[in-house]
């Protein structure tokens, strides 16, 4: 079968069969068909869509593709969880949700991914830790599983090979935003995994791919179908994204935060309520609580004991990573220029997040091409939200850089992403729906 016959077809918005998807899927995995060929699938993909029997068939294939993971020798005392964002600015969420759903008993063999476009991937982050590696054997993961309760990984080569070419190929084309292509991503990873319970967190705003909350329901709504389909039980959050969740941006700036959460020693009201409100969903899908008010009460109990602490240590160290990690992050890189962004005197009435993620990219923690090296210290801390006051003494955000240049472009862009005026901003709901 001719690979750009395939193409063709998809290009002049035929529905593609089981059989042209599956041969479509094998040169991927195999390396037969050309990168060029992968990125005009893509954007064939990107530009007419795919039905749901497509997109059914494109994650199993995908899937197959490789290793499915099989716990049972494991005797696992609890459920196998796990949680994935479709990405947004300074979305840490996964570094701490993975070790509080661990702390209330359950496992999370989570698969994440590397940044894609202007947002941030929770891989880079865990990259910034010293020596962590985030691409164990299998066999290793499912021993740090067990132990810790979570591992957050990326795939393997055993892991959903597919996906992980046409992933890599996806950033550097321009179609990261493909419903299909996410849809079938993510699910196919999860699958691999094997996963008894998954939640989705679907990021809407201007910082995130879905721009309105009406394509990231549609979104929502294709994984929790999808994944139904193949046996997973899923349930996913329409949360906010029009503004930066947290108060930082940039890898090891982020963990740091992160650990500050865990600690207890800084957390940020709105990331809070989104990682509380995913981390409800973890227990109530993998059936560890039925009622959310229990949930909740779990979850504060994992935090305020230092237990979710603690299970991030040991996953951390047990990935190879400091022993020491909580205490103020030890062997964090950090920039050695920090300035401030100081905007006119005034409220922050709106800031477009992509272009805050769009700075920290520029600026070297994220990559223009798939293999451009990251700068894991640069980034933004003290974000300013939508609502304040901002002004010489309140700046928009303090900028970490290698270099005047850089800091100086960043500032530029930051200044030009806010709007600044007089009048309230009423705060927006994080938390917006569940599609389940």
């Amino acid at each position: 079968m001719l690979t750009q016959e395939i193409i063709r077809a998809k290009r002049d918005g035929h529905a593609l069969s089981d059989e042209q998807i599956g041969a479509f899927v094998a040169g991927l995995t195999d390396g037969s068909i050309s990168e060029g060929q992968v990125a005009a699938f893509a954007m064939a993909v990107f530009f007419r869509g795919m039905s749901m029997d497509e997109r059914v068939a494109l994650t199993q294939h995908m899937t197959a593709s490789g290793e499915v993971l099989d716990w049972r020798t494991l005797a696992l005392p609890g459920p196998l969880v796990d949680k994935h964002s479709t990405g947004g600015v300074g979305d840490k969420v996964s570094l701490m949700l993975a070790p509080i759903a661990a702390a209330c008993g359950q496992f999370v063999p989570m698969i994440s991914g590397r940044g894609l476009g202007h947002t941030g991937g929770t891989l880079d982050k865990l990259d910034a830790i010293p020596g962590y590696e985030t691409a164990p054997d299998v066999e290793r993961f499912r021993q740090v599983v067990k132990s810790a309760g979570c591992a957050v990984i990326g795939q393997t080569a055993n892991l959903a090979p597919a996906d992980r070419r046409l992933y890599a190929i996806r950033d550097v084309t321009a179609t990261v935003e493909s419903l299909p292509l996410i849809t079938a991503s993510i699910l196919s990873k999860k699958l691999a995994a094997g996963l008894q319970g998954l939640v989705m967190d679907v990021k809407a705003g201007n910082g995130a791919f879905a721009q309105d909350d009406a394509t990231a329901v549609e979104l929502a709504q294709s994984i929790v179908s999808v994944a139904g389909g193949a046996g997973l039980r899923t349930r996913a959050l329409i949360t906010d994204m029009n503004q930066v969740l947290g108060r930082t941006v940039g890898n090891a700036l982020e963990v740091r935060e992160a650990i500050d959460y865990l600690r207890g020693d800084a957390r940020d009201p709105r990331l809070h309520e989104v990682t509380r409100a995913l981390a409800v969903e973890m227990l109530l899908v993998g059936g560890s609580e039925t009622d959310p008010a229990a949930a909740g009460k779990r979850v504060d109990r994992a935090l305020d004991s230092g237990q979710a602490a603690e299970r991030f240590a040991r996953m951390v160290h047990a990935l190879g990573g400091p022993a020491d990690v909580l205490e103020a992050g030890a062997g964090l890189p950090a920039a050695p220029l920090v300035k401030p962004c100081v905007p006119s005197y005034g409220t922050l009435l709106e800031l477009n997040t992509r272009e805050v993620g769009l700075a920290v990219v520029a600026l070297g923690g994220g990559r223009v091409r798939a293999d451009d090296p990251i700068d894991y210290g640069v980034g933004l801390t003290e974000m300013a939200a939508p609502g304040v006051t901002v002004g010489p003494d309140c700046p928009l955000a303090l900028v970490h850089a290698r270099s005047e240049a850089d800091a100086d472009r960043a500032v530029d862009t930051l200044l030009a992403a806010a709007t600044v005026g007089s009048g309230r901003r009423e705060a927006a709901p994080v938390v917006k729906r569940l599609v389940a």
